[in-house]
């Protein structure tokens, strides 16, 4: 695969823009501003990978709490303590799809959070991906608290909170 996975820097940002146009519909594009806040949070754990020099693919994680929705278009929210690795987002360059790169992105910051304690992982599955993490472990989860599922609701129809145990 001849591919580098690396912590996502400031530098990164114009590619991991770039990469998400080529990824979503425009209700989804979240800004470099919005970016460049998340790199600022300490909980943050988020990755690319390149390919001679590119950036190919990303994956904005952090640390979080099981149960807990990031708004589309907000803040990294730290925990303390964490429990969960939240995967707020991944996105691979189309022509590049079915080659392994998310499970490139994966693999790592799952290892990483099992490293630092955490039991579980979760995201909100968006745009008919579903399928695609329940063959990753994940499952839907009902969310219980009335202001996660409002979040849950921004993303549109179709959005599910789903978790994963790690470890």
């Amino acid at each position: 695969m001849n591919a580098i996975v690396r912590p996502l820097t400031a530098q990164d940002l114009p590619g991991l823009l770039a990469v998400q146009r080529a990824c979503y519909g425009d209700g989804y594009i979240e800004s470099a501003a919005v970016y460049a806040r998340r790199l600022a949070c300490p909980a943050q754990c988020s990755v690319v990978l390149e390919r001679a020099g590119q950036l190919c693919a990303y994956l904005a994680a952090y640390d979080a709490l099981a149960g807990k929705v990031t708004p589309l278009h907000g803040d990294f929210e730290a925990a303390n303590p964490p429990d969960t690795l939240y995967l707020h987002d991944l996105a691979v360059l189309p022509a590049l799809a079915g080659q392994g790169l998310a499970r490139a992105l994966l693999a790592p910051l799952w290892r990483g959070a099992v490293a630092r304690g955490l039991t579980r992982s979760a995201l909100v599955a968006v745009q008919g991906s579903q399928g695609y993490w329940e063959r990753h472990g994940y499952a839907v989860h009902t969310l219980r608290d009335a202001v996660q599922r409002q979040r849950l609701a921004a993303y549109g129809e179709g959005a599910v909170y789903m978790l994963r145990t790690l470890g």
